[in-house]
């Protein structure tokens, strides 16, 4: 049997309240708005989902179904999200550090301390497509569409044709909603580490690979202070109204069908949003049946057309609660609108200027950069720069600052010429990640190595300014210059005069496994910013999360005993030494994945409990596979965030 571990992050934001306490997010001349109306016993709520990405694959598609608050001293569950009939599924891979709005619900004043989450579980609710270009040895074929009889959905309830899967968290403080104050909670779902999806091959399949997905895996509080700053994926609507004075379009939000069909459709949502022209810096208007371009600052132009047609939106949230849109696509045919390449971007060549984005059938779109191509970076915090190109034409990519792993949203001159030409380029995140090192006073070098050598890079970062605004901390107090946090702790962010420091300690350890494998340094993912007084002409970074560092299959040397275990790895020479934590509230997440009778079993241990303790406890014997993800740590140790070990029939292959 084959196991295969697969690296994956997904996490739900629930924005509360009025905004009497935000930055404005539109910016200095942005434009005006009133709050979406609520009674004296109600807070307005936005409701987003987001994610973090993954190389291996281009879908991850599944049905939120609903979406529930726990309120405080009991009483019924308040429902924020149900989705509409037939649900619409919804692509986790393209939601990397970005929110889809799922929609503005009004919830009643009071304290919540926990919500429930329910996805669709039948056969069909999930998709799976494999990458154009995963990592090497991964389980699926390049572009593979996984057959749903091959995908095993982990503790599914119901009767067959309506099987669901609630998952549950408890909140790391009180969300507390009140008709005169905002509030903002991230739900992350933290998807990275091996419980997520695994590949196996049991006999009974006759070779076939089995996906289980397991979607009742840890969920930690990160908390989301600054509304201004959330990114936002294109939204897809039809227009059902123009207000009087053309200031606002009313959609009714659209999701394209998945798995992806040719030509797309579309799949209508239940959920209304009102979006405003920004009538101080202009929102660019790109007629697609007309073909032709504009800059508007009220809808009044094209109001007596826009009813019934199909748009997508680059929409930013304004300090008081209302979307404004940075720029609009419409036409009468969905399409139109969708046929513009998303995804995150697995190629760049600077000698043809041609860039390869992946698209959501795991199909890389080869995109012609020419002279005209403007590229733009998402900053809605501030309304100028969200509107404004930081380059045109081919210079970002002669100079590499345009590289794999960025997340872009594309729009072509002509969707039926060949080959496609890029009109314009959102990017939405700008995503660096890899092996940290050399990390000093003035930023750090990352080095990645991907599947395809020549996307491999090697680039030297430098940390934001130390005056430079960088949201609020856990506590709400505001955050200037760098800051990063271990990825299991987000809410223990090292901020002030000290986060440099400390983040180059931090990343100057190592474990050392000998052999091929040799060294296991610090890892850590950056979105970087456009124009920073730092690196006014390019990039530099606000944070880095400390990720915990893959190892390769494992086999215990020491049992396990006083919170730690030896082990080795698969091409290593020498054993290391792995530390657990048992304490409640930080306790290293364990997972049992066991195959008795062809059938595959993922059980969550809690070590925080005599039980569980002893169930890793006799798990982790000396010979037992073992699979870690952790952090190195300064004294040669491992510190393991995620541990899982195997049981049953047959043991893991790596």
């Amino acid at each position: 049997m084959e196991f295969k571990l697969v690296k994956r992050a997904v996490c739900t934001a629930l924005c509360a309240g009025a905004a009497a306490t935000l930055v404005a997010c539109g910016g200095a001349g942005g434009s005006s708005g009133s709050m979406p109306s609520t009674s004296s016993t109600a807070g307005s709520v936005p409701v987003v989902v987001s994610d973090a990405s993954s190389d291996d694959w281009a879908t991850i598609g599944v049905k939120i179904m609903s979406i529930a608050l726990t309120p405080q001293g009991g009483g019924s569950p308040v429902t924020v999200h149900t989705a509409p009939t037939p649900a619409p599924m919804v692509n986790l891979e393209e939601l990397d550090q970005i929110a889809e709005i799922l929609g503005n619900v009004s919830v009643p004043v009071g304290t919540y301390t926990g919500a429930t989450l329910t996805v669709s579980a039948n056969p069909g609710d999930v998709a799976l497509v494999v990458s154009a270009n995963p990592e090497a040895g991964f389980a699926g074929a390049a572009g593979a569409s996984i057959p749903s009889n091959q995908i095993q959905v982990q503790g599914a309830q119901g009767a067959s044709g309506s099987l669901t899967v609630p998952v549950s968290v408890n909140f790391a403080s009180p969300l507390v909603v009140t008709s005169g104050q905002n509030n903002a909670l991230d739900l992350e779902f933290d998807l990275s580490h091996p419980a997520f999806i695994v590949a196996h091959t049991p006999p009974s399949a006759a070779g076939a690979t089995l996906w289980a997905v397991n979607f009742n895996g840890p969920i930690r509080h990160h908390l989301v202070a600054d509304l201004r700053r959330l990114v936002l994926r294109h939204t897809y609507g039809t227009v059902s109204a123009v207000s009087s004075d053309n200031s606002t379009l009313t959609i009714t939000k659209d999701y394209p069908t998945l798995p992806v069909v040719s030509p797309e459709t579309a799949v209508s949502g239940s959920q209304s949003l009102q979006i405003q022209a920004d009538s101080t810096n202009g929102t660019i208007f790109y007629d697609l049946d007309a073909k032709t371009t504009t800059t508007v600052a009220s809808f009044a132009s094209e109001a007596s057309s826009l009813v019934g047609k199909y748009v997508r939106i680059a929409a930013r949230y304004q300090e008081n609660g209302t979307l404004v849109a940075v720029r609009v696509w419409a036409s009468s045919s969905f399409n139109s609108v969708w046929v513009s390449p998303e995804g995150h971007v697995l190629h760049v060549n600077p000698n043809t200027n041609v860039i390869t984005v992946l698209n959501e059938s795991g199909v890389g779109v080869p995109l012609t950069v020419n002279a005209n191509t403007q590229f733009f970076f998402r900053a809605p915090q501030n309304a100028s720069a969200d509107a404004t190109p930081i380059s045109t034409g081919t210079a970002l990519l002669a100079s590499k600052q345009f590289v794999r792993g960025f997340k872009v949203h594309a729009s072509v001159v002509d969707p039926l010429a060949s080959p496609l030409v890029a009109q314009s380029i959102d990017i939405e995140t700008a995503a660096w990640s890899g092996t940290i090192s050399a990390a000093n006073s003035m930023g750090f070098t990352d080095t990645r190595v991907f599947p395809t050598s020549t996307d491999d890079y090697t680039v030297s970062l430098n940390y934001i300014s130390s005056t430079t605004s960088n949201g609020a901390g856990a506590s709400g107090t505001a955050v200037t210059g760098f800051e990063y946090w271990n990825f299991a702790y987000p809410t223990l962010a090292r901020t002030g005069t000290n986060a440099i420091g400390d983040f180059v300690t931090a990343t100057n350890g190592g474990v050392s496994f000998g052999g091929t494998v040799g060294a296991v340094s610090a890892w850590g993912e950056s979105n970087a910013i456009w124009g920073d007084p730092a690196n006014p002409t390019g990039w530099s970074v606000p944070w880095t999360i400390l990720e915990p560092t893959p190892l390769p299959l494992g086999t215990v040397t020491t049992a396990y005993a006083n919170n730690s275990f030896g082990m080795s790895v698969l091409g290593g020479t020498m054993p290391a030494t792995v530390e657990v934590n048992t304490t409640s509230g930080s306790a290293t997440l364990v997972y049992q994945i066991d195959r008795s009778n062809n059938v595959i079993t993922i059980s969550r241990e809690d070590i925080t409990s005599s039980a569980g303790l002893a169930a890793m406890t006799n798990g982790l014997v000396n010979g037992a596979p073992v699979k870690v993800y952790g952090v190195p740590t300064s004294n040669g140790t491992l510190q393991a965030y995620v541990l899982t070990y195997y049981t049953g029939t047959t043991m893991p292959a790596q």
